[in-house]
């Protein structure tokens, strides 16, 4: 749902560059080349940031 602060392997923290990974790979740059180029080297912060659905759109419409 929220893009996780830190992530759950490693510890390191990676919130900070979901913003840029999403706008660039919406553009239709390559998601390799955006993560190398952000500085993401470890496997376990690219399947963080790869296999992110961001669903906060969706659940923000429903209010109590």
């Amino acid at each position: 749902m929220i893009i996780p602060v830190r992530c759950m392997s490693c510890g390191r923290p990676i919130a900070h560059l979901w913003e840029a990974f999403k706008k660039r790979t919406a553009t239709g740059e390559e998601a390799k080349k955006v993560l190398d180029e952000l500085g993401v080297k470890s496997y376990c912060c690219r399947a963080t940031l790869l296999g992110h659905v961001d669903i906060m759109p969706k659940v923000a419409r429903y209010k109590r």
